[in-house]
């Protein structure tokens, strides 16, 4: 990359000034404030016909959240987020997240967070300008739109550069893999970003891979998959966790054979619940929940088996949608009970990505491929430097070391138990 390509910040204090440290110094606070409640104002706004028994409105705001600081590229920057109070019964509260100020922002945001940040808002690079001198006052005028591009192509190059790192030394337990889709422009309509992410021995989530592919096809999984082997991983993860496209599990048997599957229970719930009535799904939710949640793979058939014949009758596409998918539906009761809660979905690349969806969904096409994978790829390592360990990590050792479980129990622990009990 070309020098003359990286956006150098100084150190605060340094003379002269940039025009990014003036911008953030002069006005950021106040304006940062007021775009914050504007976007308060919005919120309540969804709530105004929703009134209590009595008349009064019921959501309402409820003062401020405490002081924080947002830190960014040239020092901290003060803000305050207004709360807000749902009096109506029930536990399920309307709460206020600012999106401008997202949770896993507050602590540490740089210039470099906000940029793409901004454009997942909808902003296509033409309005930078605009957004900026609103968000950030009229001292923005010193991230031109040839700025941005530069930043733009920066990115670009960075994601190139890591998805050639070398990985002979990397071993992963678990992984889950999914394709998640934005919206993308003309010929590009077809894509998604193939993600994966993985365990390390030390119980530390991280990105696997993070690439472009044609929909979820065994073709596009096969060459990040090779890629993956090519840089030197060479030792299958003990277990996969995805949803149901069959390009990802094929192009696993033919890469990382000795890897076992595991189906994502969010996902297998609402495929089987959109075959059902709306007047079903409610029950039906419940019966999948108490498989899933079942102390025991016993106990986990035996509710199998009564949702089966719940429903095959009158619905055998969605007892059918249940009954192909047993085996890795419940093969995470031969892993650690401690990590369950991980292994039954794919969570961890759903959460990360679900704001990024939604911000993409909001560009009405303007994003371009390349543009949507460097972004994906910014933001997802900013949010992978506050992940934290797997829980119950320590069992890792025994998974590597081929030790066995059962309901989530060591079986020589769980035969030893059987035997007191006996």
């Amino acid at each position: 990359m070309k020098q003359n390509t990286v956006i150098q910040l100084k150190k605060p204090g340094s003379e002269p000034e940039d025009p990014l440290t003036q911008l953030l110094r002069s006005g950021a606070r106040t304006l940062i404030q007021e775009a914050v409640r504007a976007e308060f104002d919005e919120f309540l706004a969804k709530f105004a016909n929703e009134r209590l028994e009595d008349g009064r409105q019921a959501v309402v705001k409820n003062g401020y959240l405490p002081k924080r600081e947002v830190q960014t590229g040239i020092g901290a920057v003060e803000v305050q987020v207004p709360k807000a109070r749902d009096r109506r019964p029930g536990e399920n509260k309307a709460k206020f997240n600012s999106g401008l100020i997202p949770p896993y922002l507050k602590k540490t945001m740089s210039v470099e967070n906000l940029l793409p940040w901004l454009y997942l808002k909808g902003i296509s690079t033409g309005d930078f300008q605009e957004a900026l001198t609103s968000l950030l006052g009229p001292n923005a005028a010193g991230l031109s739109l040839s700025t941005i591009s530069r930043l733009k192509l920066q990115w670009i190059d960075e994601h190139d550069s890591w998805s050639k790192r070398n990985l002979a030394k990397k071993r992963y337990v678990y992984w889950w893999a999914d394709g998640v889709h934005f919206s993308i422009r003309g010929e590009d309509a077809n894509s998604c970003i193939l993600v994966i992410i993985g365990v390390t021995e030390t119980g530390h989530k991280e990105f696997v891979a993070i690439e472009e592919g044609l929909r979820e096809s065994e073709l596009s999984w096969l060459e990040v998959l090779n890629g993956l082997k090519g840089r030197g991983l060479s030792i299958d993860p003990e277990l996969a966790v995805g949803d149901g496209a069959l390009g990802f599990w094929k192009a696993l048997s033919k890469t990382f054979g000795n890897t076992r599957q595991q189906r994502c229970w969010v996902h297998k719930t609402a495929n089987i619940l959109n075959k059902l009535p709306k007047s079903s799904r409610k029950k039906a939710k419940e019966m999948l929940h108490d498989i899933w949640m079942a102390e025991t793979k016993t106990a986990a058939n035996e509710a199998f088996e009564t949702f089966l014949d719940t429903y095959q009758d009158k619905y055998p596409k969605a007892a059918e949608c249940l009954r192909k998918d047993r085996d890795t539906l419940l093969a995470f009761y031969d892993y650690p009970a401690a990590h369950w809660q991980h292994i039954r979905t794919t969570n961890p690349i759903e959460s990360t990505f679900a704001t990024v969806r939604l911000r993409t969904a909001k560009t009405r096409g303007c994003v371009s491929r390349k543009t949507i994978l460097s972004l994906v790829y910014k933001l997802g390592l900013s949010a992978q430097k506050k992940w934290r360990k797997l829980r119950g990590f320590r069992h890792l050792a025994d998974i590597i070391s081929g030790v066995k479980f059962a309901d989530g129990i060591k079986i020589e622990n769980k035969e030893a138990g059987e035997e007191a009990a006996a």
